[in-house]
């Protein structure tokens, strides 16, 4: 049963699920399409989230309780895994140690060759659970439990751009430089923030993503920076 919470006088929380799994992130992401697509110029922002959407509305044309209405009319609990298909995105990423800080760490972890963490990852297909932390930081699940890390215990003070890592059972790229505690794991020469872009970022919510190992030149070539 879908949940909903007054956050604010002009914002809504709308729950799906009480705990995060790949059907309530279903639920999340087709939901979030359906209120993108209504293009109902009263919804000022939406940011989902693994197991809940938080909804800004105009407060000239709807106060709390008219808009929940509105909301239980628009939205559907009873979603099916297949019916929650984003497009399919390739990112291309050099994976190597000069980039990727923490392939060692990983690999002695895992009890597992470079080559082989670098396979298990770039095989899977990712979906874009949420986006957040930075603008166009997106949130990809799930990650091999083989080559799933805990996060730093120290985080670094500065990651650069474009770099890949692993937290636990996700993986993200960090879109700027930035502090950070997650496993870096290799680097993309994509911008995955862009102003001109909706939400600024390259990825959406719903997304599917599979990473394309390529080797140095490429990556250089392209305007990956070392």
């Amino acid at each position: 049963m879908i949940e909903y919470k007054i956050a604010s006088v002009d914002s809504i929380i709308v729950y799906f699920a009480n705990s995060i799994s790949k059907h309530s992130v279903a639920k999340v992401q087709y939901n979030y399409a359906i209120l993108k697509q209504l293009k109902n110029s009263a919804i000022l922002d939406l940011t989902p989230s693994y197991t809940s959407i938080l909804i800004h509305f105009d407060l000239s044309r709807y106060d709390c309780d008219s808009f929940i209405d509105y909301l239980k009319k628009t939205l559907c609990f009873d979603v099916k895994e297949e019916t929650k298909k984003g497009r399919l995105v390739d990112i291309p990423i050099y994976y190597d140690k000069e980039v990727g800080f923490d392939l060692d760490r990983i690999s002695k972890l895992s009890n597992l060759g470079i080559e082989e963490v670098i396979e298990l990852h770039s095989s899977a297909i990712y979906s874009v659970y949420t986006i957040g932390f930075l603008p166009g930081f997106a949130y990809l699940g799930e990650v091999d439990a083989k080559i799933a890390t805990p996060r730093l215990s120290t985080p670094r003070t500065k990651i650069p751009k474009g770099s890949l890592g692993i937290a636990d059972n996700q993986s993200a790229i960090y879109p700027i430089a930035s502090p950070g505690g997650w496993n870096i794991i290799g680097r993309t020469y994509l911008d995955m923030f862009d102003k001109t872009l909706d939400g600024f970022s390259y990825l959406n919510v719903g997304d599917r993503i599979k990473f394309k190992p390529i080797g140095r030149d490429e990556f250089i070539k392209n305007g990956g920076v070392i």
